[in-house]
Parts: C-alpha cells; sequence; structure tokens
C-alpha cells in the first residue's frame, strides 16, 4: 500500500514532466514558425522595394516634363528647332536666360500676369472667407431649412462647369460686366463656394459641441466664436480650401476666354495665342509656361500638410 509521501512524489513528478512536455512542444511550434516570419519579413522587404521602385518610376515620369519644359526655356529657339532638351546636358553652352529677358520686356505677357494675380487673389479670399462663415452656420447655428441648404449646396457640386456659360454670359451682358475681370472673379467664386461650404460644413463638425456651449454660456456671441474658437480650430481646412481654390483659379483657361476681354486676359489664355498654325514662339511659350506652372507649384507644396489632412478629416467625419 502506497503511503501518502509516495503518492505526493509521483504526483510532482508527473506534473514536472506534463510542464516539460508543454515548454517543448511550445519550443517546437516557435522553431517551426521562425523561418516562416522570417521569410515574411524578408517579403514585406521586398514587396516594400517594389513599391518605392514603381513609385520612383512614377514620379520621375511625371517629373520628365516639367524638367524638359525648364530646359527649353533656358535655350534659344535656334536650338529647339535644331535637338531635344536632353543635348543640354552634353552642350552646356546652349543655356541662356535670353528667354526670360524676353518675356520681361513683352508688354503683353507681363500684363497678362498681372491679370491672373488681379484674378485669382480677390476669388480665393472670398471663396474661402464666405464658405467659411457658411460652413459654420450650417455646422452649428440652428435655423430653419438647414438641412434643405445643405443639400442644394450639396447638389449644386455636380453641375457642370459648361451648362452655365451661356445664361451667365446673358447676365453678365445684362449688368454690363461681360468682357471684364469681374466676371471672371465671379464665376470662380460662384462655383468655388459649394465645395468650400460642404469642406469647412464637415470640418466645423468636428470641433466639440461643450467647447462652443461653454463660450455661448459665457455669455460669447456667435461671431465671438466663429472668429476666437471655429476659425483657429479650421486653420488647416481654410489652408487646404485656399491652396485648392487658388490652384483652380490660377490654372484656368476655359472660362477666363469666355468671359474676359482683350485686355483682361490671365497667364493661360496670353500663352494660348503665342501658338501659331504652323510653330509657336517656343522662347516666350516655353519661359511663360514654365513660370505659369512654377506658381502653383510652390503654393501647393508650401502647403501639402494641410491640403491633404484637411481633406480627410472633412470627407471622413
Amino acid at each position: 500500500m502506497a503511503t501518502p509521501t509516495t503518492a505526493s512524489s509521483h504526483g510532482n513528478a508527473s506534473t514536472e514532466a506534463n510542464v516539460r512536455a508543454r515548454k517543448n512542444r511550445k519550443f517546437a511550434r516557435s522553431s517551426a514558425r521562425s523561418p516562416r516570419r522570417g521569410g515574411s519579413a524578408i517579403g514585406r522587404i521586398f514587396n516594400n522595394s517594389i513599391v518605392n521602385i514603381v513609385l520612383m518610376v512614377v514620379a520621375v515620369m511625371w517629373m520628365v516634363p516639367t524638367i524638359g519644359l525648364f530646359f527649353q526655356s533656358v535655350r534659344s529657339p535656334q536650338d529647339n528647332a535644331q535637338s531635344g532638351w536632353w543635348t543640354l546636358f552634353a552642350q552646356p553652352h546652349q543655356f541662356t536666360w535670353d528667354n526670360y529677358a524676353n518675356l520681361v520686356s513683352n508688354s503683353t505677357m507681363m500684363r497678362s500676369l498681372l491679370n491672373t494675380v488681379l484674378i485669382v487673389v480677390p476669388s480665393t479670399v472670398l471663396v474661402v472667407v464666405i464658405g467659411a462663415m457658411a460652413g459654420y452656420a450650417l455646422a452649428w447655428v440652428e435655423f430653419k431649412g438647414r438641412l434643405a441648404v445643405l443639400t442644394v449646396i450639396v447638389a449644386l457640386m455636380a453641375v457642370p462647369l459648361q451648362v452655365s456659360f451661356i445664361p451667365l454670359a446673358n447676365l453678365f451682358g445684362n449688368i454690363g460686366i461681360f468682357g471684364t475681370r469681374l466676371a471672371v472673379i465671379l464665376f470662380h467664386t460662384a462655383f468655388g463656394l459649394p465645395f468650400a461650404v460642404f469642406l469647412m460644413r464637415n470640418y466645423f463638425r468636428q470641433i466639440s459641441g461643450e467647447l462652443l456651449e461653454a463660450a455661448r454660456l459665457d455669455g460669447a456671441s456667435e461671431l465671438y466664436i466663429f472668429r476666437k474658437i471655429a476659425l483657429p480650430l479650421g486653420a488647416p481646412a481654410l489652408a487646404s480650401l485656399t491652396i485648392f481654390q487658388f490652384l483652380w483659379s490660377w490654372n484656368d483657361m476655359l472660362v477666363a476666354l469666355i468671359f474676359a476681354g482683350p485686355h483682361d486676359k490671365p497667364i493661360t489664355v496670353a500663352l494660348s495665342e503665342q501658338l501659331r498654325l504652323f510653330s509657336a514662339n517656343i522662347d516666350i511659350l516655353a519661359a511663360g509656361a514654365f513660370i505659369s506652372m512654377i506658381v502653383p507649384l510652390i503654393v501647393f507644396f508650401a502647403g501639402q500638410k494641410y491640403f491633404v489632412s484637411a481633406l480627410l478629416q472633412g470627407s471622413t467625419k
């Protein structure tokens, strides 16, 4: 007959054996998984490398036209007519700033560049200011028909530009502003506002309602809350909206071609007029096109982080 001591020793031995068996099984499983883990890590690195290479190739392909345009703008018309822009690497003596000097001395191009600034700046400011105020009102000010107004604004985003050319041309002609910069500014403002209101409304809705309610309990007016609380918190959205409207107004040619007069045409229309039937003023065209393109690029890259973050936050709320 087994004593209690003997039974206890047998129980302890079996328990230790079970523990060792479990440890051995865990070690075997971890050893079996370790090659797969190494393989998956190598696969991730390989996949990331492929993605990076593809992105670099795409980026270079997108940059080639810009680089080529710049090299054409710093070569004489004779050199551009005889060989491609890539020959500048082998023949650096072709490099010259004469095209930009001719562009600066061209009164038509300089006036069109000034017209572009006089069109883009007011339309951008109007869209940002009105869009921010309307967006805040639709987000936090209670009034009858607020949902209906928001629905109409969203529907206006789907209206194409082309359907409004004839009605607005007749309207601007009746009030005497057709063929002026004001007509182009009003057109850009009208078609930029639906997106601006929609973006700012969605962004302002992310502000804590308790914060605004506490300000109201302290006696703050809606205008004070808008200026001191909503606008500072909505700075990223305002920056992205400014960039978006600036890029659209700066790069537009169709609206200006229809509504701007001969003395109010922007740089895009002036560049299109440099095209001839069988050739083009490549010296003026290349330099002017590069200046017209580099300005929005600088604006975009200067505020790229605000542009991306605000669009994502405003659209996913």
